[in-house]
């Protein structure tokens, strides 16, 4: 092998060990899982003793009630829970996108819900839930109101899930938003006000516009996440009741645990991966347009 050639051939032999680590911890389970999903196959055997049923878990799941059920849960939490983030983040970033005394305290506090456990949030709020002694229905009681059922009707469990994934995940849309505001061009923000912009017009026609494609991308992001939660709703109400609560993750818990169909549990995580990967391409794809504009814009 000459220089030329082991030179053109470095690079690749650098990026070969993680390729190896890739196809082993990445490529290979999702083999697995895609080929699993051919199958009739249940905890009790091995996955070389299935019966092959071809595409038979994928028109089941298309056909059962309660799987589209869930995917319904799933689309309406999702939207839902991205929004309201959305709203309270960028609002949140806004107000504390200031130099005031103890500003920097006030932000640590707004991101601590971030770094707590999911499991350890469901637990909080489970217990801030208890229809007798959870702080909302005291606190409503106190004031002469009806208790709530939080999470044993299907209305209100729906709204607790919705309040907790909130309160942990809003931090997400602040720092994101945050971090996007402080790093507009003070040149921008200094011509506004010399045209006589009010602070709701700088806000309205000058940050959020220039702020848009983080947004979009941290939008994505949340979104692609809600697809994915579990533990927080599996302590508060374990998908129920009913299906009220339970999405596609849980879904997909339930029937390789509980019911013992690893086969279908196989074909609900592929649907669940297509869909995730169709958000990444849409992120990946806006991405690459917003860089082409910004090129265009710069020459």
């Amino acid at each position: 092998m000459n220089a030329s050639t082991l030179n053109r051939a470095t690079p690749y032999l650098f990026l070969l060990p993680a390729a190896l680590i890739l196809c082993v911890a990445l490529i290979y389970p999702v083999g697995y899982m895609v080929w699993a999903s051919f199958l009739n196959w249940n905890p009790s055997q091995r996955i070389g003793d299935a019966e092959f049923v071809g595409l038979a878990n994928y028109v089941r799941l298309f056909s059962d009630a309660q799987f589209h059920e869930s995917f319904a849960v799933t689309l309406a939490f999702a939207a839902t829970v991205v929004s309201i983030e959305l709203v309270l983040g960028v609002g949140l970033a806004m107000l504390l996108d200031r130099n005031i005394r103890g500003m920097s305290v006030l932000r640590t506090l707004f991101i601590l819900p971030m770094m707590i456990a999911p499991i350890v949030v469901g637990l909080m709020w489970r217990y801030m839930y208890h229809p007798t002694v959870g702080i909302f229905n005291r606190t409503l009681k106190a004031a002469g109101l009806d208790p709530v059922p939080w999470l044993s009707d299907p209305g209100w469990a729906f709204v607790s899930v919705v309040i907790a994934d909130v309160w942990q995940w809003t931090p997400f849309i602040f720092i994101l938003s945050l971090a996007a505001l402080q790093s507009l061009p003070s040149s921008t923000m200094e011509a506004a006000r010399v045209d006589g912009a009010t602070p709701w017009q700088t806000i309205l026609h000058v940050k959020l516009p220039l702020m848009m494609p983080v947004l979009i991308v941290t939008a994505l992001l949340r979104l692609i996440d809600a697809f994915k939660v579990l533990e927080v709703i599996l302590v508060l109400t374990n998908g129920g009741p009913g299906l009220s609560t339970e999405i596609l993750a849980l879904r997909i818990s339930r029937t390789a645990s509980e019911f013992r169909e690893l086969g279908a549990a196989a074909a609900m995580s592929n649907l669940l991966l297509v869909l995730l990967m169709a958000l990444t391409a849409i992120m990946f794809v806006y991405s690459k347009i917003t860089e082409l504009r910004n090129r265009r814009q710069a020459a």
